[in-house]
């Protein structure tokens, strides 16, 4: 299977996927992982893209875990930078896609939402977001890019 997002993750000069449970500790353990990936890749926990990019992937993957769980025992992290990006997705195996295509601000998720802060905050830094459906058609991949 070939997850959404890793055609442009390939382009990345740094990247990592890492499979997790669908668990509550996997939220806890993808922020750590994304920490320890901005220091070793030398954009650093500083760079102003660093704390809402940690926050918007905490609430993916806390949305995989509280919606996508029964159908997805494995959800998937996937980190990438390169000289002015930094590139994120969470893939889960849940067919229910938070809107179609791109996502759009506020209008799509409830004001108030975790998609709306992803949303805003995603968009109030210059990135993109998109919600990418995987080939067998029974998953999805939100997928973020930030400049940095």
């Amino acid at each position: 299977m070939s997850l959404p997002g890793l055609a442009e993750l390939r382009t990345l000069p740094r990247r990592l996927v890492l499979t997790l449970p669908t668990t509550g500790q996997s939220v806890r353990t993808a922020r750590e992982t994304a920490e320890q990936a901005l220091v070793e890749w030398r954009i650093g926990l500083r760079h102003p893209v660093a704390d809402p990019a940690l926050l918007i992937l905490t609430e993916l993957v806390a949305n995989s875990v509280r919606h996508a769980a029964d159908l997805s025992p494995t959800l998937t992290v996937i980190l990438g930078a390169g000289p002015d990006s930094f590139a994120f997705g969470v893939h889960d195996r849940h067919p229910d896609r938070p809107g179609l295509g791109t996502l759009r601000p506020a209008a799509e998720p409830a004001p108030g939402s975790g998609l709306a802060t992803v949303m805003e905050l995603t968009l109030g830094l210059g990135g993109t977001a998109s919600v990418l459906p995987d080939e067998a058609g029974s998953g999805k991949t939100v997928w973020i890019t930030l400049p940095l």
